[in-house]
């Protein structure tokens, strides 16, 4: 008998606390697993969603899905939790979902996390589907009229967003509703709109790991998504955070015993001699395939909801995968490339500022090192913030272009990163020698510093160039050098100023009895130059 190709969907159901997500996985699910519908004894003590739950249905395969070669769709509902406490589930959630359905409770419309759940699913670029739920709530008589007022607010917020032509589905999920419920125009419609996945098993494994639990007398079943690659009977896994390797005896999915399992598989696999209390989360993978990870460089890009200033050496909450740390951050700048290279020069940034033309980078140092799954989005937000406040929390997100694996990278890594701010020195022109030379003096506090200035450019504030040719006698004064003389005017007024210095004969006495005539002002001398943050000896050059 020829074997029936199956394809597995991951559909996240996302949307505000108590929009009905749950109900609806219920409505839709043929096939329950062991962390389905609330079943964590918090959830049914709190009455609401606190983790992540799983359950499945299958439907034959569209003309679509056919093409490729698969006769039925298997569709794993990844139900989320929807209360704003608990929006790293969701950011953990959503690196193993291939799609989502977005539900809103009809009756309220779109609310804080609802927005939120729009910003993670568009910064992560995931096909989406609304839902409208609790129809029945609705005035029969009204309930068109009404569905059709909200369907086009809803449509008008999301205008501005990637979800512009998105589909609106009204639904009811109760069991016992008479009425029609919408739930198979919902099936039919992800059957039209999905497209088929990306799924490959020739890289390296990667198993995204979501829970873990003993059976007696069998061993410890680990559940999680392949992110990438294969797994089959008898394979080494690693766990790299336990520092173990386990064989696997068995792999199922949704109760179906399988021998091997590929990219986008929802599995549960048993090994032997596992406590399962050493982990809820993490990463399996095969042996030596990953290693620690301090920190990351990645493209900076703003999430345009977040209202607040992003600014270095601030702390954010940076999520990928399962993971949620804290790290430092430190932005730069490139105004030559938009890729990065560890060979190139960047400018530090102090501030993000949305008129920024340059490509933003941003580093994130880690408080902690983590393992973390290969071309991760980074996101990163402000958890720590008044979760009542009507504001998005989400602040900044990117790929990640390099990583930092030496444990003892600010040794080794930081100094290599030439990023510079841009310093400022200011003087003043304290006399003339002639058009081609004047004396400066207060652009250094201490004559021995300005030895390595020596031959930097100087601009004057009346708009000629010069550069530093010498120190000049044993105070801050310094001698400058104007290739190009001085322009006329400058020549005058500075002569002017020298000679109006040797013929100054009266006295304090004098002078105080007379009312003070206003100062003619001084020219001054500036000088810019790159330090580098990182360069252990303080090393400058020019800035032009």
């Amino acid at each position: 008998m020829t074997k029936v190709q199956q394809l597995n969907i991951n559909i996240g159901l996302l949307g505000h606390v108590d929009s009905g997500k749950t109900s609806l996985a219920k409505c839709l699910s043929q096939i329950n697993s062991t962390a389905c519908f609330d079943k964590h004894p918090q959830s049914q003590e709190r009455g609401i969603t606190i983790d992540l739950g799983f359950s499945s249905f299958s439907t034959e395969a569209s003309e679509n899905f056919k093409k490729h070669g698969y006769e039925k769709i298997q569709f794993t509902l990844v139900d989320c939790p929807g209360h704003a406490s608990l929006i790293r589930t969701i950011i953990g959630g959503i690196h193993i979902i291939d799609y989502v359905i977005l539900v809103i409770d009809i009756t309220k419309g779109i609310q804080t996390q609802t927005a939120e759940c729009l910003v993670i699913s568009e910064i992560t670029n995931k096909p989406l589907l609304v839902v409208l739920n609790k129809t029945d709530l609705i005035d029969a008589c009204k309930r068109d009229a009404f569905i059709k007022k909200i369907s086009n607010k809803i449509k008008s917020a999301l205008s501005q967003t990637i979800f512009q032509d998105i589909s609106l589905l009204p639904i009811v999920c109760k069991e016992d509703y008479s009425g029609e419920r919408g739930i198979d125009n919902l099936i039919t419609k992800l059957t039209e709109v999905i497209s088929v996945p990306c799924r490959s098993s020739t890289n390296p494994l990667v198993l995204a790991i979501d829970h873990c639990f003993s059976i007696k007398g069998k061993g410890t079943v680990i559940t999680g998504t392949i992110l990438q690659g294969k797994i089959s009977l008898n394979d080494i896994i690693e766990i790299p955070g336990l520092q173990e390797t386990k064989k696997v005896k068995s792999i199922q999915m949704f109760k179906q015993d399988v021998s091997t399992a590929v990219q986008g598989d929802r599995i549960g696999t048993c090994v032997t001699h596992f406590n399962p209390k050493q982990l809820e989360r993490g990463i399996a993978c095969r042996p030596g395939y990953m290693h620690l990870v301090h920190g990351v460089i990645i493209n900076f890009n703003k999430v345009k909801y977040y209202k607040n200033i992003i600014k270095s050496n601030t702390k954010y909450h940076v999520s990928v995968g399962y993971e949620t740390l804290i790290g430092k951050l430190l932005l730069f700048q490139s105004e030559d490339n938009p890729n990065f290279n560890l060979e190139n020069e960047y400018l530090y940034v102090e501030q993000f500022n949305e008129e920024m033309s340059a490509k933003v980078f941003a580093l994130l140092e880690f408080e902690k090192s983590i393992y973390f799954p290969p071309n991760s989005i980074i996101i990163c937000s402000k958890l720590d913030a008044n979760i009542n406040c009507n504001t998005c929390r989400i602040s900044f997100f990117g790929n990640v272009v390099y990583e930092i694996s030496d444990k003892r990278y600010p040794e080794t890594f930081l100094p290599k990163l030439k990023i510079y701010k841009v310093k400022i020195k200011t003087g003043y022109v304290q006399s003339l020698i002639n058009e081609n030379e004047i004396i400066a003096h207060k652009l250094f506090q201490k004559i021995t510093s300005a030895q390595k200035f020596l031959n930097m450019k100087i601009k004057l504030s009346t708009g000629e160039t010069g550069y530093i040719e010498s120190t000049f006698g044993q105070k801050d004064k310094i001698r400058i050098r104007i290739p190009e003389g001085l322009q006329a005017s400058t020549f005058e007024y500075l002569s002017l100023t020298k000679k109006g210095k040797k013929n100054k004969v009266k006295s304090e006495k004098e002078e105080s009895l007379k009312e003070p005539k206003p100062k003619v002002d001084s020219v001054t001398v500036r000088l810019e130059f790159k330090r580098y943050m990182f360069d252990k000896h303080k090393t400058i050059t020019q800035h032009t």
